[in-house]
């Protein structure tokens, strides 16, 4: 008679590390690739993490202001690395070692995200990029959770054998993490996860969201002496009281935009002047990058789209004088706006960098390095 091999403790265990494996394997692909794809704003993310940290802790202050100046290479780093782990993981790949680092690398993300949900510092750990906004305290949950299969895997770490071909993977996973990322940093992100993408209408995301609010109502029941939630404000007043109330789809109710807007030299508010007809945002975020730009091309393109019903504008966060310096010296004759630079941020990851609109409607962008010529835009314009 034949025997029916036992699934003992050590399968048990077999298969939840490689469960664990492949699920956090997955997850570090998928998280590292949402935010390899948009470096830039990976950078701003730890820039702010970098400048609460320079202000609470003053004796390393200089430590996390060279960290600040430097966040943008170091999200490159992070990023790539993450997405190469993440292969790692998936692949089976020099687990003994692979296991420390994304140990190390998940806790600290925890820590992070902690000091945001307690401190209340940072409201946006940044986790998944722009493709998903969470919570500070659904993110660390979330990384408690991660944690959990990540110790799996480290406990297991000397059990797993490695993959024939886990180190050519992995090192492809490290060639398209760089090549995806320094595109994104010298382009613009081959991804736009923005409310300022292309094809999104910047004055629609300014609208109120026509949802209602769901609200959960908590009342002390004073007959069983108890605390109960309900989604209607119970007007029973001598059974139940009342204690506090919370919106659960607060974030739904707001507009996705709620920053844009434009002023001219003298205040007026021009926001509503961009969303009309065609516009070409010429967008500067700062004196940096502008020593490549050809303004005499600039110029002469600027003229040819303004014989073509499209209005050029220059829109940038440095103080007006100085555009106007700048503008002048190379005789740029265009109406030029202030915008707040968090803005610019957000709209050109890129400096400087072209936004075309048709009524308000992003048609195209563009960063200098791939700066359109006049007919580029004009055909655009008319097939839309």
């Amino acid at each position: 008679m034949r025997l029916k091999p036992k699934y003992n403790n050590n399968n048990k265990m077999k298969f939840l590390a490689n469960f664990s494996r492949i699920l956090v394997g997955i997850e570090f692909i998928f998280s590292g690739f949402v935010k390899v794809v948009d470096p830039y704003g990976t950078g701003l993310k730890l820039q702010e993490y970098f400048e609460v940290f320079q202000g609470d802790l003053p004796a390393l202050s200089a430590v996390f202001g060279f960290f600040a100046e430097h966040a943008v290479a170091l999200s490159l780093i992070f990023c790539v690395v993450e997405f190469t782990l993440g292969f790692a993981l998936l692949f089976n790949y020099k687990m003994k070692v692979t296991a420390w680092l994304v140990l190390g690398l998940m806790t600290f993300f925890t820590f992070l995200t902690f000091y945001s949900a307690y401190f209340n510092k940072v409201t946006d750990c940044g986790c998944f990029g722009d493709f998903l906004k969470l919570k500070p305290w659904h993110s660390f949950y979330k990384d408690i959770i991660s944690m959990v299969f990540i110790l799996i895997i480290f406990f297991y770490r000397n059990q797993f054998k490695s993959f024939k071909l886990g180190g050519f993977l992995s090192t492809i996973g490290l060639i398209i993490g760089t090549a995806i990322g320094s595109y994104a940093l010298y382009y613009l992100p081959p991804i736009d996860f923005l409310p300022y993408a292309k094809g999104k209408s910047i004055p629609k995301q300014m609208e109120l969201p026509k949802i209602k609010p769901e609200i959960a109502y908590t009342f002390l029941d004073k007959n069983l002496k108890q605390e109960i939630q309900s989604q209607e404000y119970l007007t029973d007043t001598v059974r139940f009281k009342y204690v506090k109330s919370e919106t659960l789809n607060e974030d739904l109710l707001k507009p996705k935009i709620t920053d844009y807007s434009l002023t001219d030299t003298s205040g007026n508010d021009m926001t509503s002047y961009s969303f009309e007809k065609n516009k070409l945002l010429f967008i500067i975020k700062k004196k940096e990058g502008l020593e490549k730009v050809k303004f005499s091309e600039l110029k002469t393109m600027f003229t040819d789209l303004k014989n073509k019903n499209i209005e050029p504008l220059v829109l940038s966060s440095l103080p007006m004088e100085d555009l106007k310096s700048i503008l002048d010296e190379h005789n740029l004759n265009v109406n030029y706006y202030n915008t707040d630079e968090k803005v610019l941020k957000t709209m050109a990851r890129n400096n400087p960098c072209f936004i075309l609109l048709k009524e308000g409607t992003v048609v195209n962008k563009w960063p200098y390095t791939q700066a359109p010529v006049a007919t580029e835009i004009t055909e655009l314009i008319n097939n839309k």
